[in-house]
């Protein structure tokens, strides 16, 4: 059996564990969906396959209206690979390209701007550019059919440089103007008001709402949990009874600060049961609206969406030892950050009570408080007088770029630069490269283990945190 035919087995069944992973067009309808689409099948030979979304509208489809293919989880491989691949795909969908250029995104990956859009190309159908705009293309109209922006307003925050820009993009990519997508909305009616920003959250305004999906199952009290023992004040909060609370943080955002809001209680998928997958109700309250993209990736990567939980449970449910932890809790996470230098910071201090004191010396006052979020986590360039002295090491080597953390950084050299600083050790080093840079496969250096470690590849962060979830509970 080829890998298009498996594809087509994926299609047939409707499978949603493989939405994000590729996509498939039609040849007779002119329409790309997710897998999982509910509409009748189309016979094999019609069937065309893409890596990306962006290849598939390069190839001259448009999106379906019906399973919304530009709204699935992200695959993956895009966080498993090390390569030069998966390196620019996180770092295009933390919005690399429009604030840099593709030129920004070469220099970060260490590639001249010509190899990058032919290596991206030759493997996904499309270069940073369309992948970039397919990505504008979504955020679009997620504010057309979630918000009362104007039309020119949802244009500029989404990254487009220009409104004729912004309409031939939302023509070519779902056939039809904005007018026509905001009118088809989802209930028609919006229910959503007026665009919350920073200090709104705990008024009327609703913020920008956001369905952060995913895939398989999601034990998203276990992942509160992790995050609500681990929040620093000022910075982060949950609140709420278990099982129904909310996480909030604050963030800081290229464009200014904002305050993100995501709830507990998973809205559910489809009810088929091969489906799965179902979404975070996130809300997102930003000073600067092309902000929303680049918040949407960072809070994506802190509840770990794109991960793919039947493959972790494939192979990690084959030790004798993990099996029953993975039975106990499907859908466990390896939550990630939403500020790689903030984590850092935080797995070098490594008591919660520091991080609240750094945070209150050192940590910038929002305009107006919200709730109990009251600050942005430090700049590592405002910690030249913190302590300890391994911290304002830490933060120099940040600052002046010594040390790189952001979301394409090459993994292995970021260890090694981190264990090049005095103080730095294998375990915080190991545990900044699991979440700081979303490596699925650390196993923490000094972690006490049982049984074929090697036999956990490339999944061995997914069984640290199973572990320590069983220490938590016993």
């Amino acid at each position: 059996m080829t890998i298009e035919d498996s594809r087509y087995e994926a299609v047939s069944s409707r499978d949603a564990r493989f939405d994000g992973v590729f996509f498939f067009a039609v040849s007779t309808t002119g329409i790309y969906c997710r897998p999982s689409c509910p509409a009748i099948t189309p016979k094999r030979q019609n069937v065309r396959f893409y890596r990306t979304a962006a290849a598939a509208q390069g190839a001259g489809f448009r999106a379906c209206r019906r399973c919304r293919p530009d709204a699935v989880p992200g695959s993956a491989e895009w966080n498993a690979r090390a390569d030069v691949v998966g390196r620019a795909m996180r770092l295009i969908g933390d919005g690399v390209v429009d604030r840099e250029g593709v030129a920004g995104l070469a220099g970060r990956l260490g590639y001249s701007a010509r190899q990058v859009q032919r290596q991206l190309n030759a493997e996904l159908g499309a270069g940073p550019i369309a992948l970039a705009r397919a990505q504008r293309g979504h955020t679009a109209r997620v504010l057309l059919q979630t918000t009362t922006l104007q039309v020119t307003e949802i244009a500029f925050a989404a990254g487009f440089a220009s409104v004729r820009q912004f309409n031939d993009t939302i023509r070519e990519i779902y056939a039809a103007t904005p007018s026509e997508l905001r009118s088809a909305r989802p209930g028609r009616g919006s229910r959503f008001g007026p665009v919350g920003r920073v200090g709104s959250a705990g008024g009327g305004a609703a913020g920008v709402p956001l369905r952060l999906a995913y895939r398989g199952p999601y034990a998203s009290v276990e992942v509160f949990d992790y995050l609500a023992a681990r929040a620093i004040t000022g910075i982060e909060e949950v609140v709420g009874e278990r099982g129904s609370r909310v996480y909030r943080r604050t963030l800081r955002l290229p464009g200014g600060p904002g305050v993100a809001e995501v709830d507990e209680q998973p809205g559910r998928g489809s009810p088929r049961p091969k489906a799965g997958g179902g979404w975070l109700e996130c809300r997102l309250h930003l000073v600067c609206l092309r902000d929303l993209t680049t918040a949407g990736q960072r809070m994506r990567r802190l509840f770990d969406l794109d991960a793919d939980p039947c493959a972790v449970a494939e192979r990690l449910g084959t030790d004798p030892i993990l099996a029953p932890l993975i039975a106990a809790r499907p859908g466990l996470r390896a939550p990630g950050t939403a500020d790689p230098h903030e984590l850092a910071v935080r797995a070098v201090l490594g008591r919660r009570e520091l991080g609240d004191a750094l945070v209150a010396a050192y940590g910038e006052r929002l305009t107006e408080p919200s709730g109990g979020l009251t600050h942005l986590f430090p700049r590592v360039e405002d910690l030249a007088e913190a302590e300890p002295s391994e911290l304002r090491t830490l933060s120099a080597a940040l600052a002046d770029g010594s040390v790189v953390l952001d979301p394409g950084a090459d993994r292995d050299e970021a260890e090694r630069q981190l264990l090049a600083l005095p103080g730095i050790g294998p375990r915080t080093a190991g545990y900044i490269r699991m979440r700081a840079l979303g490596d699925p496969d650390v196993l923490p250096a000094g972690e006490a283990t049982v049984g074929d470690t090697e036999a956990w590849r490339p999944w061995r962060s997914y069984a640290m945190h199973h572990l320590w979830a069983r220490a938590r509970d016993s």
